[in-house]
């Protein structure tokens, strides 16, 4: 049900004002009406409500014109159903960023909060996974893309999403490795119960012996634990052998978290992983920084970031790599908001 945002403020603040009479019960009625008064007066306690019209982001091209197109693999149609919440149409800056993810490049993609940020980058990586398919070369176990998290509430609720898209895809699988990842498959199990309320899909890897045994498609992990991954012999199947041959995305969510001597602390873990999986440099990963609050979009902003992403990342990002978002025209926006009256 949507809010009504004035109807919500006048309740709040009539909700305020009794709050504020039971907690000042003044004895003196002359008091007690000269406080009433004054909570009651205009502009006293709250000011406004003001509105604030924000035009919707920029509409591109339609899942299925990418696939025609074969930007996107024919098999990503499995990805879209009922209980995915991949979008039929793709915003502006979300085709952008498939487009020149699919040309190889490394991305920042610096759009505001609800622009679809996450399909952005988890596009690409589907579309990936579902050309292996193609080929014939999924069923060989291995990370592909880690999705790196500040915290793991973030990456718990990537998880829900991930459930939705790859529901009708059980060859891709996926899991969390996280402090609180129990190690045997039976007390992970009773853990998701107690959490989720139901089973996990089957391609759904919970448990650490899981994970070591047959790393999953997709990784999801924080930076803490991802020192750890690297350090222990445990963890050997992550990074090494026939299953750590095959990294080829790196994300890293919440970018503009990282700075000072925490970034140099992300920066060095990052090459330290590179220089594992990629057996030295004879292979190079494809990375993907997201963030909600890098700038305004001006070629400086776009070359300071692109310049922090290189230093971070160790790979190359180019000014033209920052993908910001656009925002309809409000010339165009008659139809949807009408034309206003005087009283506004």
């Amino acid at each position: 049900m949507p809010i009504h945002p004035v109807q919500t403020a006048r309740r709040l603040r009539e909700a305020y004002i009794r709050y504020l009479k039971t907690i000042k019960p003044f004895q003196d009625d002359r008091l007690r009406e000269e406080f009433s008064r004054a909570l009651e007066a205009e502009n006293m306690l709250v000011k406004g409500p003001y509105l604030e019209l924000t035009p919707p982001f920029a509409l591109g091209k339609m899942i299925v014109e990418l696939m025609q197109e074969s930007i996107l693999s024919r098999r990503f149609q499995s990805f879209c159903h009922d209980q995915s919440s991949l979008p039929e149409q793709l915003y502006w800056h979300q085709e952008q960023a498939i487009r020149k993810a699919r040309e190889g490049r490394n991305l920042v993609i610096a759009t505001g909060t609800g622009s679809g940020k996450t399909e952005a980058f988890l596009i690409p990586i589907l579309d990936s996974l579902a050309r292996e398919a193609e080929a014939g070369t999924l069923s060989q176990p291995g990370v592909r893309a880690l999705l790196l998290y500040p915290m793991n509430a973030l990456a718990n609720d990537q998880m829900k999403r991930l459930r939705g898209y790859l529901k009708n895809f059980p060859q891709i699988t996926f899991g969390r490795y996280v402090g609180d990842t129990q190690h045997t498959y039976d007390k992970a199990l009773e853990l998701y119960k107690q959490v989720n309320g139901e089973e996990p899909l089957e391609n759904e890897l919970i448990s650490r012996e899981q994970m070591q045994k047959t790393p999953p498609h997709i990784l999801l992990t924080n930076y803490a634990m991802l020192e750890y991954l690297l350090l222990r012999p445990a963890d050997t199947a992550l990074f090494d052998g026939e299953t750590g041959k095959h990294w080829r995305f790196i994300v890293l969510d919440e970018a503009h978290a990282y700075d000072g001597a925490q970034a140099t602390e992300i920066a060095m873990l990052l090459r330290r992983l590179q220089d594992r999986v990629t057996q030295g440099g004879q292979k190079r990963l494809q990375a993907f920084a997201v963030s909600a609050t890098l700038g305004e979009d001006t070629p400086e902003t776009r070359a300071k970031i692109a310049q922090f992403a290189t230093k971070l990342f160790a790979l190359d990002f180019a000014p033209e790599d920052v993908i910001f978002s656009r925002r309809e025209p409000e010339s165009g926006l008659t139809s949807i908001w009408g034309r206003g009256t005087p009283d506004l």
